[in-house]
């Protein structure tokens, strides 16, 4: 059961929970932009849904809501940022702008984040380089939540990937994957749905396939990105392990099993080998490869070839990117469907900080 609400009441809702929990008016806004554009895309899981763990974890101490986010080492193309516990909605955007700024000076910046919290969908932060008429890449480590291929114990975390590239007169192309076969956020939605899992998304503790949305509080796990070896469960094992490398071994975050978990309930690692949760950010200017006119025209071409790509019967070929478009046209249209669930989470939110109910 769903209710439908309007973007910008959606909008001045969250806008006034990051507000009463300590943002400024400028985070607060950035913060629901990120959480607004998850809804708009049709990732549900990422969007609102998530507004009432981050006020958990802000009255667990464990998010800063005004942090002082700095550069603590860097290069020409390079830099390590030091995110103070802030929400991740606020840190990763401030971290791709720097990124940004040096792909404006050398043509590439990468950008690795400690001490920070989750970050919302990876795509809203990739997206950000298409403004700039860059190509984007962001990726970021989270609550170990998935079993390494023939592992039982969980190591890693949903760990997504998201790239986007400009264009001239198509869309852009947009690419925003976990590297497992399912985010956490779906086993969530199922939960509120009372519906089963495929299998293929979750283990048992024992390490057998299981189709209870609710594995995970039993010590079962998430499976790797192709859900068993015979599929290619070790390719998305090795993917989240490059996410988990980039975004936490490089800048001094915890990484693998003693990443912080999201939920609020569940205790930190007695002995972390980091600071916080760790994120990686990169843009690349187009000219640094090639004329960007010319990039784009032939990136137009790429993408109408292959949507003209002969397709199985009653089925059409789409471009990273066009799920997610089209939703977006229409929710910011007819509004943003909330599960039952959420519309409740969201009152109780209201009612521990004394807002107006949506």
């Amino acid at each position: 059961m769903e209710e439908i609400f309007s973007v910008d009441k959606l909008r001045e809702f969250t806008i006034n929970t990051f507000l009463a929990i300590g943002c400024s008016e400028a985070d607060a806004g950035l913060a629901t932009d990120v959480l607004i554009k998850a809804d708009l895309r049709g990732i549900d899981s990422h969007g609102i849904a998530r507004l009432i763990g981050y006020v958990r974890l802000w009255e667990a101490g464990r998010i800063n809501p005004a942090p002082k986010i700095k550069v603590v080492h860097e290069t020409p193309s390079t830099a390590v940022v030091d995110g103070d516990s802030g929400l991740g909605l606020i840190v990763a955007p401030q971290a791709m702008n720097i990124a940004m700024d040096k792909a404006d000076q050398v043509g590439t910046g990468w950008v690795s984040v400690k001490n920070s919290n989750h970050f919302g969908i990876a795509g809203y932060h990739a997206m950000m380089a298409l403004e700039r008429d860059m190509v984007g890449m962001a990726m970021t480590n989270a609550s170990p939540l998935v079993a390494p291929t023939f592992a039982t114990e969980r190591m890693l975390g949903t760990n997504p990937i998201a790239v986007s590239i400009p264009t001239k007169e198509q869309p852009p192309f947009v690419a925003d994957l976990a590297t497992t076969t399912a985010a956490n956020g779906k086993l969530e939605i199922l939960q509120r749905k009372d519906s089963e899992a495929p299998y293929g998304w979750i283990q048992d503790k024992a390490g057998n396939p299981s189709k209870d949305p609710h594995e995970l509080k039993n010590g079962g796990a998430l499976l790797p990105l192709g859900g068993d070896r015979e599929h290619g469960s070790h390719k998305g094992y090795a993917l989240g392990s490059i996410v988990d490398i980039f975004s936490a071994v490089f800048s001094g975050a915890n990484y693998g099993p003693w990443a912080p978990p999201f939920v609020s309930f569940l205790p930190l690692s007695e002995n972390p080998v980091g600071e916080g949760l760790g994120h990686f950010l990169g843009a690349m200017r187009i000219d640094a490869f090639r004329p960007a006119d010319e990039f784009k025209s032939h990136m137009d071409n790429w993408i109408s070839r292959f949507r003209s790509t002969e397709a199985i019967k009653g089925k059409k070929v789409l471009i990273p990117g066009d799920p997610e478009r089209e939703i977006e046209a229409i929710r910011q249209n007819d509004g943003i469907p909330l599960n039952i669930n959420v519309v409740e989470d969201l009152k109780s939110v209201a009612k521990k900080l004394k807002l107006e109910q949506l």
